[in-house]
């Protein structure tokens, strides 16, 4: 008899699959009905929605398709190469790129329903996970908005699937499933630089993760996941190859053109979210950017309530003060910024709690007045207003028994006992990983829109929760003793 890959404890719900076709294409079929139905009664009575950073990335698109001639190096290429590929003209893009972002949230849907399959073996649960996302309203309006975040959730399921895969089907392993997860990774990245961290996580994993575990209740040991490092020796470089072609050679391509090392010429600008919060504190060899900053963040905050993205406005003038050009006062941002950070970081260390936190509240971008039914707004704002409260209740207890389990399985790793975990104890560390790394991440370079940075993975918490639920049911969490 073949050795049973990962725990023998109980059988993998891949293994089940098959008999359950006939009931899994039902609820699949039920999934991809309601997915489209939303949506297309979102096209009928909704309206493509622009927000301030919309014309950037469609004229980026545009310098894209001209040749990059007229590329300016503030966005990244993925949601800019996205609009070109689906809207190539200047008249009537907004509609042809919301058209192609309803579709992109059909497909999530159908990787969200094939996720909570995997993990549990049961297409009702999949079912779960596809309506949850196409009914989050957070969502939805957010297919309608013309910004990254709707690519980004695309490329980050297809990438979390990918691992799904590697870890429920280890036949399945292969250079293929690799590359396409590296890519996959690499351009969630491009789309949304946040994510520039998920190839090394991802990269983790594969390279971690033998190809069979033992079954529970042996003594075990790092010497499990490090053995047969050959065999996946190939795989590591088929994952390794697209990232380092797209994200190195990007970076490449952006030091070339503008002397930066980085994803975009803007790190100045996005480090003064952080230290703009202090900027009385620059030295007088800064006067005329430090005076001129002040008096736009005291009239931002007189009339918004907060100093975030006083920046934008204050950019041109800033440049007329000191002289600069838009690549120089960056990079003279950026010096002042770090030596702020150095000098005082007990203030950044406050920013960063502050967007910490902010990052967690389930966040609906919606316009009202995109809406065609006047008269359905004010259900909307109840509903809107119910499911925020829901989504942000989950995050909350997503942060606090996210940190147990992993309490409860570092146990179990300090006690020798490193394969004694399941696909998907495998999968739910994975995802929570990706998630917290998320949140800090974004904390630490950005203080401005926080709320916004988890809508690629707020569905993810919700696969993470149904994750949790199904170990919590099949006795991981109980305490076992050590042979």
């Amino acid at each position: 008899m073949s050795e049973a890959p990962f725990s023998a404890s109980a059988p993998c719900p891949a293994s089940r699959h098959a008999q359950r076709l006939p009931a899994a294409s039902a609820w699949l079929a039920l999934t991809l009905a309601v997915a489209l139905a939303a949506r297309a009664l979102l096209w009928f009575a909704y309206a493509p929605v622009a927000y301030s950073d919309t014309n950037s990335y469609h004229r980026t698109a545009l310098a894209i398709l001209g040749g990059w001639e007229l590329y300016d190096g503030t966005r990244t290429p993925g949601y800019p190469g996205f609009v070109a590929l689906f809207a190539p003209g200047a008249d009537g893009w907004q509609g042809r790129v919301w058209l192609a972002q309803l579709g992109l949230g059909v497909v999530v849907s159908v990787l969200m329903f094939y996720l909570g399959w995997q993990m549990s073996g049961r297409a009702w649960l999949g079912a779960v996970a596809g309506l949850t996302h196409t009914l989050n309203l957070g969502q939805l309006f957010f297919e309608a908005n013309l910004l990254t975040e709707t690519l980004t959730t695309f490329w980050i399921t297809l990438a979390v699937a990918g691992m799904a895969l590697w870890l429920y089907r280890p036949r399945q392993r292969s250079i293929g499933l690799a590359f396409a997860m590296g890519a996959a990774a690499s351009l969630s990245a491009l789309t949304r630089p946040l994510f520039i961290y998920l190839p090394a996580w991802i990269l983790l994993f594969v390279a971690l993760l033998p190809k069979r575990l033992p079954a529970r209740g042996g003594r075990s040991s790092w010497a499990c996941w490090l053995s047969g490092w050959r065999l996946r020796l190939p795989t590591l470089l088929a994952f390794i190859l697209p990232v380092m072609a797209l994200l190195g050679g990007w970076v490449t391509f952006i030091h070339t053109r503008f002397g930066d090392w980085g994803m975009t010429t803007m790190t100045g600008y996005h480090l003064i979210q952080h230290t703009g919060v202090f900027f009385e504190y620059v030295p007088d060899e800064y006067a005329n950017l430090r005076d001129t900053y002040l008096r736009y963040r005291d009239a931002h905050i007189a009339r918004y309530g907060t100093q975030a993205n006083t920046i934008w406005e204050a950019i041109p003038e800033m440049q007329r003060a000191s002289g600069l050009s838009f690549y120089d006062l960056s990079r003279t941002l950026a010096r002042i910024s770090l030596r702020l950070i150095r000098e005082h970081p007990d203030r950044y260390l406050r920013n960063c709690v502050e967007g910490w936190w902010l990052f967690w509240r389930a966040p609906v971008y919606w316009s009202a007045g995109a809406l065609r039914w006047e008269q359905a707004a004010s259900a909307l704002r109840a509903l809107i207003l119910a499911e925020r409260v829901a989504l942000f209740g989950l995050n909350l207890a997503f942060i606090g028994a996210s940190l147990a389990v992993a309490l409860l399985d570092a146990r179990r790793w300090l006690a020798r006992r490193a394969c004694d975990f399941s696909p998907l104890a495998c999968f739910t560390s994975f995802l929570a990983g990706t998630i917290w790394l998320a949140s800090l991440v974004q904390t630490l370079l950005d203080h401005g829109d926080n709320p916004r940075f988890l809508i690629p993975l707020q569905s993810l918490v919700v696969i993470w929760a149904i994750g949790a639920a199904l170990r919590w049911r099949n006795g991981d969490f109980r305490q076992r003793e050590v042979v």
